[in-house]
């Protein structure tokens, strides 16, 4: 059985118009991928419009649901919420090999016109991880204090004090030049 069959879309039946596909992101679906991952407990949603033209396709993908991050201020894990949306051109040429070495377009694909199903589980791959933020920080919570963890919190602000407090007094005197 071919993993992640689920993810092929037969477009040969398909009128020329758009059409909705929507797929449920579990922990198991990453289990075909290598790599090493920085997140865990996923539940997405991945909606795809695609819409059937003559010669290519337009791809949306809509990325919604949430992961398990840890915080990069307090070391905690949290649940961040994902949302982004991505769009993907796929062109059917004769010859798909020489296009995509020709063209550096990471949002133009190509397959060849013999084709008849396209499988999209790559790109829900990288877009789910394209989705997920480099910094993440706990958001504030609703009275507008830190959502990190208060002991880490202060002991982030004694030691911050403490490297004000160790300063060397040779550069005292070079303060008053900062801000000029």
């Amino acid at each position: 059985m071919k993993p992640l069959r689920e993810f092929d879309i037969a477009f040969v039946g398909l009128k020329p118009g758009v059409h909705s596909f929507q797929y449920e992101i579990g922990e198991s679906f990453f289990e075909h991928f290598e790599g090493e991952r920085d997140f865990s407990d996923c539940k997405a949603t991945v909606n795809l419009s695609l819409d059937k033209k003559i010669n290519f396709f337009l791809l949306k993908f809509e990325i919604g649901g949430t992961v398990t991050v840890t915080c990069d201020r307090c070391g905690q894990p949290y649940e961040l919420q994902l949302w982004d949306e991505f769009n993907q051109i796929v062109k059917m040429v004769d010859n798909p090999e020489e296009m995509a070495s020709e063209d550096a377009d990471p949002d133009v694909a190509y397959i060849s016109k013999t084709e008849s199903h396209l499988n999209v589980a790559e790109w829900v791959y990288e877009f789910i991880l394209l989705s997920i933020p480099m910094q993440r920080i706990h958001p504030d919570t609703a009275d507008g204090k830190s959502g990190c963890d208060p002991k880490v919190i202060e002991m982030l602000e004694r030691m911050n004090q403490q490297a004000k407090e160790n300063d060397n007094p040779i550069w005292k005197g070079l303060d008053k030049f900062k801000d000029n």
